[in-house]
């Protein structure tokens, strides 16, 4: 986690999971692995209570808080807001600034106010498998090899 990062106690986040700076993240959130959340990203939102009538939404109280989850691989830009109860999929791109307020598909990039799909993040239906197989595989050390990777 980078500075100044201010999570829920009830955070659950695979390996390799990175937060960047002065991110907040709400309750209920999971993060799967090799997942990168850039500075400034937030997940909160969605939990006050505004319909009740002739309620303040102040005094409304707040219902409760959907489960987040965030799946393997994702890349989430810097200033990115997310609301609280999403899917993002496995393999997804969110651009910076973008604000999500729906499900987003895997392997799909998104940006915008509010988010949407610009276009799938593999052309090739090869790259695709071969990039599940590897995320379904990554409990094995043997997966792939990380210095070729970072050559």
């Amino acid at each position: 986690m980078g500075k100044g990062v201010r999570v829920s106690g009830d955070l659950r986040a695979g390996r390799y999971a990175y937060i960047g700076p002065h991110s907040i993240i709400y309750p209920k959130v999971t993060i799967g692995d090799y997942t990168m959340l850039a500075n400034d990203v937030s997940i909160i939102g969605g939990d006050h209570d505004y319909l009740k009538a002739g309620v303040p939404i102040i005094f409304a109280g707040r219902g409760l808080l959907s489960p987040t989850n965030i799946g393997k691989d994702v890349w989430i830009g810097a200033h990115v807001k997310i609301k609280a109860g999403i899917s993002i999929g496995d393999g997804a791109v969110i651009a910076m600034g973008s604000i999500v307020t729906k499900d987003v598909e895997p392997y799909s990039v998104y940006a915008g106010v509010p988010a949407r799909k610009l276009k799938d993040r593999f052309d090739d239906h090869k790259d695709l498998n071969k990039h599940r197989a590897m995320l379904e595989n990554s409990h094995d050390q043997n997966a792939f090899d990380f210095e070729m990777l970072c050559k």
